[in-house]
């Protein structure tokens, strides 16, 4: 059966090469032991031995299977060291209490379903006649969506656009996003350590140049991507999607002018690390100016080490039973919510579109004015929320300075994301014991 959307799925795009990578079930393994150590985790030479056979069985079926690979002791190597980084984010999450519940992860898996034309019942039966298992799936969609939120509320929450730099970029004919090439591009990212001596940039300088000539080569970019690159959708091929040239980082915006669509860059060099792209396809940019914009409010419970996921849906469902009876809204939202909402009744004012996190404007916008809606989470808490009015609305000149505000934050959330898991990966205690096997 072919899945034909499944590269639509928003949490990370990786589902595809996921299920293109899956070998039958699992065998049984008669021994067990320890690979690494994580803080106070561990991952084992079984969990191992799966992710690496699924990256050999997605190698396998990438064109010019025929390509050398690295050493099989390399790319081992280089598949645990994904897995380390992966299972330091994890913890981190778990440290914050960012969790990912099962109602949610099922209407997360219902949309991956439905992008199918399927049910959640025939989605599951259709992965499971293609020999592949279900809740493998489901652990891989969760753990995607809890590193995401976690770039949420580490990264993305945190950087700051000052009004300064939106009139700095606005006053910039050259960033006119009205005028602005866009770029689908592809990127490899060999990261370096802080403070890596000369030596290791050196190696690590010559790893990305090897990628870059594999490529050069003819080699298919996401056989390279999965082989060298430590970037978090490697293994998803390292696509980046669309983005306008105002939107990427200096560097990658000046490297991509001189490209055509199938060439590639020159090894880049970053403080994060060594970066090389391909682009894929440039288009012109469209601008929209008339948007339809919802005036909202909310009362948002946010969750702690005493505050757990189900607290705050109870608490939020029974205050949204007593304004269904007759309690004001913004008089709950004045006396719970732990927004700085609460003493203006909740009222979030016009929002447009993009302007609040996916969760809460999914569940926005499916409300009817005066509707409230049932306990939404997201990387912020949880939240009821309400639609007071709708509008449309020409806004050229607001719009302009939101999609430069957008886009100074794109601009610099790919960087500070990689430079955060860089430094959270070195603050963790690694022990490895591959080699001791």
């Amino acid at each position: 059966m072919k899945l034909n959307s499944l590269n639509k799925l928003v949490v990370g795009g990786f589902l595809t090469a996921w299920l293109a990578a899956q070998p039958a079930l699992a065998q049984p393994v008669e021994i067990d032991s320890i690979v690494a150590v994580v803080n106070n985790g561990v991952i084992t030479r079984h969990e191992l031995d799966q992710q690496f056979a699924k990256i050999m069985e997605q190698l396998r079926r990438s064109q010019r299977s025929d390509a050398p690979l690295p050493p099989r002791q390399v790319l081992q190597r280089q598949v645990l060291d994904r897995m380390i980084t992966e299972r330091v984010l994890l913890q981190a999450a778990e440290a914050t209490n960012i969790k990912i519940d099962n109602p949610t992860l099922n209407r997360a898996l219902t949309r991956i379903a439905e992008q199918n034309n399927l049910d959640l019942p025939a989605f599951k039966a259709a992965i499971e006649r293609e020999g592949q298992s279900f809740e493998a799936l489901r652990e891989q969609v969760r753990t995607e969506m809890v590193i995401t939120r976690l770039r949420e509320r580490e990264v993305d929450s945190k950087i700051l656009v000052t009004e300064t730099e939106v009139d700095n970029f606005l006053a910039n004919p050259s960033l006119d996003l009205a005028k602005q090439t866009e770029y689908n591009l592809a990127h490899i990212l060999i990261l370096a350590p802080e403070g890596a001596s000369p030596e290791t940039l050196q190696e690590l300088q010559a790893k990305a140049e090897r990628a870059r000539q594999e490529l050069l080569d003819g080699a298919d970019f996401s056989r390279v991507s999965t082989v060298y690159s430590d970037s978090q959708n490697a293994l998803q091929g390292g696509g980046l999607g669309w983005r306008a040239e105002a939107k990427l980082p200096a560097l990658f915006a000046q490297a991509v002018r001189g490209l055509a669509p199938g060439e590639v860059s020159a090894v880049l060099r970053s403080a994060n690390g060594f970066h090389i792209l391909k682009l894929l396809d440039k288009r012109g940019a469209e601008a929209e100016t008339v948007v339809q914009q919802t005036r909202a409010r909310h009362i948002l419970v946010k969750t702690n080490d005493i505050i757990s996921d189900q607290d705050a849906a109870d608490r939020l469902a029974d205050l949204r039973e007593r304004i269904v009876n007759g309690t004001d809204f913004g008089r709950l939202a004045k006396i719970h919510s732990d927004d700085l909402s609460a003493s203006k009744e909740g009222d979030l004012g016009w929002l447009n579109p993009g302007e609040t996190v996916p969760e809460f404007e999914q569940a926005m916008n499916a409300l009817q004015a005066g509707e409230i809606s049932a306990p939404v989470r997201s990387a912020f808490g949880w939240h009821l929320i309400q639609v007071l009015e709708r509008r449309v609305k020409d806004m050229t000149e607001e719009r302009k300075r939101m999609d430069a505000r957008r886009a100074i934050l794109e601009r610099k959330s790919d960087d500070a994301f990689d430079d955060w898991v860089r430094q959270t990966r070195d603050r963790a205690y690694v022990e490895y014991r591959l080699a001791e096997q």
